[in-house]
């Protein structure tokens, strides 16, 4: 399998307790809804597969899980801070309506006082809020993705008009 043919659910945190037992920070959104019967590490750039012998989700984004063939913490150890995958297969249907800061990604932001900005090349969640990547005069601007800046999604168009703070592009052309 290739990264192009799967859909980054999380990472791996830790490794907990002698066992082999992993925790996964899940950065998928509708993490419950996955069928967890395989995940798949980027190990130095190839996707390698581990079978979930048990595992546990927790309402924090997190999950414990046991993989077969992982029975010690220097088995488990190599894991730490891989990405996981899975196939593009398993990914849970949507229904029309389920419209998430993530699916802002590729569309085109224009601002109500400088017009055309460029298109969000990324969409990183952090613990308080989205924030928005991406490229304006060969800069890397973010900006956060939340109802005060938000002035008009067009899904048809792929269009975000936002209304950024006064002095927020300059704090990025300007360093």
């Amino acid at each position: 399998m290739t990264k192009e043919e799967s859909f980054y659910i999380g990472y791996i945190t830790k490794t907990k307790g002698l066992k082999g037992e992993v925790q996964l920070y899940f950065e998928f959104d509708a993490y419950e809804d996955l069928d967890l019967d395989v995940l798949f590490a980027d190990m130095n750039g190839k996707m390698v597969p581990f079978f979930v012998a048990s595992h546990k989700l927790y309402p924090n984004q997190t999950g414990l899980f046991y993989f077969d063939d992982i029975d010690h913490i220097d088995k488990a150890q190599p894991l730490v801070k891989k990405k996981i995958y899975m196939p593009l297969n398993k990914m849970p249907e949507r229904g029309e309506d389920d419209f998430t800061y993530n699916d802002l990604k590729g569309f085109m932001v224009s601002d109500e006082t400088h017009g055309e900005l460029g298109e969000i090349i990324e969409v990183n969640e952090y613990p308080q809020q989205f924030v928005a990547t991406l490229l304006y005069k060969e800069k890397e601007i973010l900006f956060p993705l939340n109802e005060d800046m938000i002035v008009e999604i067009d899904e048809d168009e792929k269009t975000l008009l936002v209304d950024l703070p006064e002095g927020l592009l300059d704090l990025y052309l300007n360093s």
